[in-house]
């Protein structure tokens, strides 16, 4: 009836199957997420360096923020900084690992 081979064989593509249909999506997504990662602290890097460029320039520039309003600029740069975060949170949109790319 059943012979050892048979069950060997079973047992391999059962094998075969479950690597398939787990350990290749999580290499994937694993991929998917380290170059997220990647991404996410060049933006955040690359946002920080604006913001500093934007407070040095209102400080460096010769409007009217001496005396009592020397916190003007620190204002502005955050009031910036405010809206490149919801500008940001704007533009995410919810995907998934399989759809192969951003939904538009």
């Amino acid at each position: 009836m059943f012979r050892v081979s048979h069950i060997s064989e079973t047992f391999d593509l059962v094998v075969q199957y479950i690597k398939q249909e787990t350990v290749e999506p999580l290499r994937g997504a694993g991929r998917w997420l380290g170059f997220g990662l990647v991404a996410a602290h060049a933006i955040i890097l690359a946002s920080l360096f604006l913001l500093l460029g934007v407070l040095r320039l209102l400080q460096s520039a010769s409007l009217p923020f001496g005396g009592g309003w020397s916190w003007a600029p620190y204002l502005i740069t955050a009031v910036v900084g405010i809206l490149l975060v919801v500008w940001s949170l704007s533009r995410i949109n919810k995907g998934s690992l399989n759809s192969g790319g951003a939904r538009g």
